[in-house]
């Protein structure tokens, strides 16, 4: 049998239909990110992952009605420990310092903060923070996307 114009036409036609549903299908079986709604996250529910600077207590990582991502986590540094170096990256975030000192750290700019001390980090600037006191430093960190978060680039990371 001679393969003709008209049938491999058809037949690459028929095979992208066939991709075309298959994808359809499997985005329609992912299931959809959860909606994070108004709620109480105890400090005695949230169990330590020890790291190797110190420890992190995971809150949540998930989007709101508002936001594409909303992740809180509270991170806890042992003296003389930063979580990495300073970076950047598209996301916007606060940071609340609980208990210790730490040193900010927001492009090259270095300031002493205490408990109850904020740091807002803006989308793609240099930061950092560092225990600089003698005992362990604990702080909230507050990270979100939004519509207008940028995209992730290469000229965004240090």
């Amino acid at each position: 049998m001679t393969l003709t114009r008209r049938v491999a036409t058809a037949g690459f036609a028929a095979g992208l239909t066939l991709l075309a549903l298959a994808a359809t299908a499997s985005r329609a079986e992912a299931p959809a990110a959860t909606v994070m709604h108004s709620g109480v996250f105890t400090w005695e529910s949230l169990a330590p992952q020890p790291t190797k600077v110190g420890a992190v207590r995971r809150v949540f990582d998930t989007p709101t009605p508002t936001l594409d991502q909303l992740e809180m986590h509270i991170t806890t540094l042992k003296p003389g420990e930063a979580p990495h170096g300073p970076h950047r990256h598209p996301d916007e975030e606060l940071i609340i310092i609980k208990e210790g000192t730490v040193e900010s750290n927001l492009d090259g700019v270095l300031r002493r903060l205490g408990p109850g001390s904020v740091i807002f980090h803006a989308s793609n600037e240099l930061h950092t923070v560092k225990n600089v006191g003698d005992t362990e430093a604990t702080y909230h960190v507050i990270k979100w996307r939004s519509a207008a978060t940028p995209a992730a680039t290469p000229a965004a990371k240090p």
